[in-house]
């Protein structure tokens, strides 16, 4: 079963090319919005598209301001300033993916992808 995911201007091209390979969808913010959306315009087009969002932008991971309950799904990939992380969180990213690949798993969730964990909040 395939998912499908909206990624924020934020996020390497890379994230896209590692989720297409495995067979999902991946609309990509640039493609379909201004880079300069707000995070509520880029939220609404997640929920439009069904998409789960991913970004590496620390205001999503703020469950006081963007309450998961209240949307699809929300990964906030955790690279705290350093790219050379990104190859192992994609790994640990795909790696959950894999063993959860029911859409409705996601639905009003945060997931906190560490290289050695991933937090879910909801």
């Amino acid at each position: 079963m395939s998912l499908r995911f909206f990624l924020d201007h934020c996020v390497p091209m890379e994230v896209a090319r590692r989720l297409q390979t495995a067979g999902h969808e991946v609309n990509v913010l640039r493609n379909v919005l201004p880079m300069r959306s707000p995070d509520s315009v880029v939220l609404a087009k997640a929920r439009e598209l069904k998409s789960v969002l991913v970004s590496i932008n620390g205001d999503f991971s703020d469950i006081v301001t963007y309450q998961p309950a209240r949307y699809g799904g929300i990964i906030a990939l955790q690279l705290h300033n350093h790219p050379e992380i990104l190859p192992k969180l994609l790994d640990r990213l795909m790696d959950f993916i894999e063993s959860h690949p029911d859409p409705s798993e996601y639905d009003g969730k945060l997931f906190l992808v560490e290289v050695h964990r991933i937090r879910i909040r909801s």
